[in-house]
């Protein structure tokens, strides 16, 4: 017997019959030999920690653009909080620990340059709009190495589905949905304080007296509702109570950081940069990098060009906008001038 069919076989007898089983997945796109150690949603998770998309997510804005501090959040040590958690309740919840991770560690895949700012000008002004889970997906299926990286349906369905109308099929993709929430709610206020942004204060009251005073507290606390409120439920949620106040918190942190705040200070520019690079692009496509440029002919200009943008880190987009539009002169007098 192979070490993967042992795997497979402990799955059976261990986990809930809600889980979604290895053996028991849908498949790929394109059928591949099963390997001999490592389940499918196992092979997943490793394809996707392997992937370049995943390591720049280390330099891609969660909240703050370009943080000048050592311990704020990126979209990486996001994506890595959201994996922690999502594992911790699956592993109560007796369901699929790996297929929970991997779909947490590929949900953000697709974030552009410069977090939810960059999101929303390629909405703006790409032909059909922009939507980073759906880039996710694109990049997981299509960008990502030669011919993407050959997930399974479950895995696909849940980094498409961890936000936007429609819930992931498996309790495990709805695992990450809700602890994609709690982590971002909980880190940001945690990052905002740090900055100053926010004061202990200032957070509301009501809310913390349900969910908790502090940090480990909301956190813990939150995590603890999801176990316990779903032991036999077949659609994973918060209770009610932890549920309201969630959405006031979230409602709270739009209000005061997320939108119009100190850590915003510099995102109308960061707005310009990527628009700016977007339209360069699109008129100069002859200037696009072979792998992208080789894609025109099947996906169009504006697709390319979109997948080009979306796929910069902040500052490899700082870097091509100054390179592009800034005289170089212009860059050595402000060097100058610093001294």
């Amino acid at each position: 017997m192979q070490w993967r069919e042992m795997t497979e076989e402990r799955e059976e007898k261990l986990l809930s019959s809600r889980a979604c089983l290895s053996r028991k997945s849908r498949g790929r796109i394109v059928p591949e030999e099963a390997c001999p150690v490592r389940t499918c949603f196992q092979r997943d998770r490793d394809r996707i920690i392997h992937a370049k998309s995943f390591r720049r997510l280390k330099h891609k804005t969660q909240v703050f653009i370009i943080p000048e501090g050592d311990h704020i959040r990126t979209r990486l040590t996001h994506t890595l909080e959201v994996a922690q958690i999502s594992r911790t309740v699956a592993r109560a919840l007796s369901l699929n620990e790996d297929l929970t991770e991997a779909i947490a560690l590929g949900h953000d895949l697709g974030h552009t340059p410069f977090g939810h700012a960059g999101e929303d000008v390629l909405n703006r002004i790409h032909p059909g709009g922009f939507k980073h889970n759906e880039q996710s997906l694109r990049v997981v299926d299509l960008l990502e190495g030669r011919q993407g990286l050959n997930l399974t349906w479950e895995v696909r369905d849940g980094i498409l589905n961890h936000t936007g109308p429609n819930l992931p099929a498996t309790l495990e993709g709805q695992i990450v949905r809700i602890c994609d929430r709690i982590a971002y709610i909980n880190h940001d206020i945690d990052d905002a304080l740090r900055a100053g942004i926010l004061t202990p204060e200032q957070l509301p009251r009501d809310c913390l007296a349900v969910l908790g005073q502090t940090h480990r507290e909301r956190i813990n606390n939150m995590i603890m509702d999801l176990i316990i409120h779903n032991q036999d439920s077949e659609q994973i949620a918060l209770s009610p109570a932890f549920q309201k106040a969630a959405d006031k918190l979230r409602d709270f942190m739009f209000a005061r950081v997320y939108i119009g705040s100190e850590a915003k200070r510099e995102e109308h520019k960061a707005m310009h940069v990527v628009e700016f690079l977007y339209k360069y692009f699109a008129s100069r496509f002859d200037l696009l990098p072979d792998e992208y440029r080789h894609r025109i002919d099947i996906m169009g200009v504006d697709r390319v060009v979109c997948d080009y943008i979306a796929g910069m880190t902040d500052r490899y987009a700082i870097s091509m906008f100054s390179d592009l539009f800034i005289p170089r002169a212009f860059s050595n007098i402000v060097l100058e001038a610093g001294k």
